[in-house]
């Protein structure tokens, strides 16, 4: 009897040890009213400007000049979350993924820390975050499923990861062809109600509360995104598609858009296969030519309002792409 009480009261501890790490995992806390951004610069040409440091940089929040806090230069060091789309979709064409995401890290500075995460019906965190590249290139070979599509899942944990990484810089780069689920079924749901005329103006794919989460977490930690979306999204290539259909894989491709736009990265359509390796290159070299710079808004109030960013660089020929805005929450 002895012992089983003290096994109960181990038993207890330990169940409100998980319970209180869970709640660790999902609760974190920063201060919002810290606004971060990754800028690119390029010239007339389009090619990257690396050497600037802060006195080049002039920001604005809703047209009012705001002091910079901190600034870190194209050199320092990423924290970045690759997702791997395993579904049923790119059963396929596993190797090019493989093959691709390799040409992804040939491509990343030594001190770049790399999380994998892959998802189908299932989300798994293959790796966290290390830059040991044969650890992340035994994750990438290793990454396998099929079924169902858990996009939207896999984005909000590779966030909840990065909330984690500090001051690192940080971003996400995803390979998908867009098609979440869940959020599809709420589309087929919604369009079910509607005749054919009206279905392709129906979907307003901004407006959707599942990528809203995911943007407004992305705002709150400065987290750059850059989808490389697959052509098997691509509403062009559907075989003798359906109005609903049509709809739905326009919401979904034009979701990965809005997830560039917004946190300042770049949505990267694969056409081809072969054009994979290419991209996922060109994203490595994205990441490196990129400033980071923090501030405190000087507009303290959190009334949910959108706060419009504008970036100038004392060089008026320079152009700078950084993410639009936020939402004060």
């Amino acid at each position: 009897m002895y012992y089983s009480k003290i096994l109960l009261v181990a038993l207890l501890l330990f169940s409100g040890f998980l319970s209180v790490s869970a709640q660790d995992d999902d609760i974190i806390k920063v201060d919002s009213s810290i606004v971060r951004l990754n800028i690119g610069v390029v010239d007339p040409r389009g090619r990257p400007i690396t050497n600037l440091d802060q006195a080049n940089f002039t920001i604005y929040e809703d047209g009012v000049k705001q002091s910079i806090a901190r600034f870190e230069p194209t050199v320092a060091p990423f924290s970045v979350v690759m997702i791997l789309d395993m579904s049923g979709s790119t059963k396929s064409f596993r190797e090019n993924i493989r093959l691709s995401a390799i040409r992804f890290l040939d491509a990343l500075a030594p001190d770049d820390r790399v999380a994998v995460v892959e998802f189908y019906k299932k989300v798994n965190l293959l790796n966290d975050f290390t830059n040991n590249r044969k650890t992340i290139a035994h994750s990438i070979s290793v990454a396998n499923g099929a079924g169902e599509t858990q996009l939207y899942k896999a984005m909000n944990l590779a966030l909840n990861k990065l909330a984690k990484e500090g001051n690192r810089r940080k971003a996400i780069v995803v390979l998908t062809d867009g098609v979440d689920t869940e959020v599809r079924n709420t589309d087929r749901d919604l369009l079910g109600k509607l005749d054919d005329a009206q279905v392709l103006t129906a979907l307003k794919p901004e407006t959707n509360e599942t990528l809203n989460k995911i943007l407004n977490q992305s705002d709150v930690h400065g987290i750059t995104i850059y989808p490389l979306a697959l052509p098997t999204g691509d509403p062009a290539k559907l075989a003798d598609p359906t109005p609903r259909q049509i709809a739905m894989f326009q919401a979904a491709r034009s979701r990965l858009k809005v997830l560039a736009d917004r946190t300042g990265g770049t949505l990267n359509t694969i056409n081809r296969l072969e054009e994979m390796s290419r991209l996922y290159a060109e994203v490595a070299a994205d990441l490196r030519t990129l400033y980071t710079i923090e501030y405190q808004s000087s507009n303290n109030k959190r009334d949910g309002k959108w706060r419009e960013i504008k970036i100038e660089v004392n060089n008026p020929e320079l152009i700078s792409r950084t993410r639009q805005g936020y939402f004060a929450k």
